[in-house]
């Protein structure tokens, strides 16, 4: 099969899709893999890099697209590059369908696209690319919160994270137990912070408990918890993932004017929408803005902070699943396994992910594919 990987374009990303290592794999495999040049300049990768393992060095995103029969990306696709797409091509990405608009469906539709939501890709009950994504974004946050509440931003609380003899530490607190909370848990507590813990889900905390220790206060998740925890934080941490469509918001703009002055919003959840009734998604070089005295942090894409370990831990994250299906082609490749049938967004021209047709009014088919063999 042709793989291509064009260079990132959108939210300042400076990862690549795939590491030379994982190229090498592809190729090893008798697959051509066709990049675009420079596409891994920004996570030190060079073109010669990709070269010496065999990768072909293409000069334009036009013949990236143009030659590739899969294309795999990092940031979601922009409409200049959903319409470079043609039928049956297959592209692997981030995609964020469900609050995209509604013109990159239909593209999607119209040109007959397979789109496959690295999101959304399950297996053995957990998802393996979000996972990866979310141990960087764990850590990268406390990273973020310690620059932002210290004196390189005139207005925080210039206070240091892990406090001193005879001063108190930040309280960090966090929403959302999973593997961001959880990195981001462990992290701050490393720096020596005061780290309260909430979720809804009593066995996720507990679980963090017994692998951290009782040096990290775990909170049941309600309303009230929750307003009691954003009022008392320095900085806010909120990982909350969504597995179905977002209703609400899990921290109000009633509970974020009750915050300190000076003191931090976190929000990772912006990539689904943002779990902060005041969030709107900000960029690498403008990554804050200021309401109620509060500072915002809302970027879509906190691993491109370190873009070389972002891509090496993508890389091993994907690289199976690509393989499956250049090995395999796709019709056998979603046969009989749910979890990457499941991160199937169009095809076709149909909508095969239930949650993006209701929300832009197309009509729903379920994925049926047959064994080419």
């Amino acid at each position: 099969m042709r793989i291509g990987i064009p260079k990132e374009i959108l939210l300042e990303e400076k990862r690549v899709a795939l590491a030379p290592a994982g190229v090498h794999t592809l190729i090893n495999c008798g697959h051509s893999v066709y990049i675009e040049t420079e596409a891994g300049s920004e996570s030190h990768f060079s073109d010669e890099d990709y070269r010496k393992v065999g990768a072909k060095i293409v000069y334009s995103r036009e013949e990236v697209f143009q030659r590739a029969e899969l294309i795999t990306k990092i940031a979601p696709l922009t409409t200049e590059e959903a319409e470079l797409l043609s039928e049956s091509q297959i592209v692997f990405s981030f995609l964020n369908l469900a609050i995209s608009n509604r013109e990159m469906v239909e593209i999607l539709l119209k040109n007959k696209i397979t789109s496959v939501a690295y999101e959304l890709i399950e297996k053995d009950g957990y998802k393996p690319i979000v996972h990866v994504v979310g141990e960087i974004s764990g850590q990268v946050a406390i990273r973020v919160g310690g620059r932002f509440l210290g004196a390189d931003y005139p207005n925080s609380r210039g206070i240091l994270l892990g406090g001193v003899t005879g001063v108190a530490p930040a309280a960090v607190v966090i929403i959302g137990a999973g593997v961001v909370g959880f990195n981001a848990a462990r992290t701050a507590l490393g720096v020596g912070a005061q780290v309260i813990l909430l979720d809804r889900d009593i066995n996720k905390l507990r679980v963090v408990e017994n692998s951290i220790g009782k040096v990290i206060t775990t909170v049941a998740a309600n309303p009230y918890t929750i307003a009691r925890g954003v009022k008392f934080a320095d900085l806010l941490i909120c990982a909350a993932r969504f597995d179905k469509e977002k209703t609400k918001f899990i921290v109000t703009e009633e509970m974020v004017k009750t915050m300190k002055k000076g003191s931090m919003i976190i929000d990772i959840s912006i990539d689904q929408g943002g779990a902060v009734e005041t969030s709107r998604p900000t960029s690498i070089s403008h990554p804050v803005f200021e309401k109620y005295n509060v500072i915002h942090y809302c970027v879509p894409n906190m691993p491109a902070l370190v873009p070389r370990t972002g891509t090496y831990a993508l890389t091993n994250a994907v690289i199976e699943f690509i393989l499956k299906i250049a090995n395999n082609g796709f019709s056998n490749s979603i046969i009989g396994d749910s979890g990457l049938a499941g991160a199937v967004c169009t095809y076709n021209g149909y909508c095969t992910n239930e949650l993006i047709a209701e929300t832009f009014n197309h009509e729903f088919k379920r994925l049926h594919l047959f064994s080419k063999n």
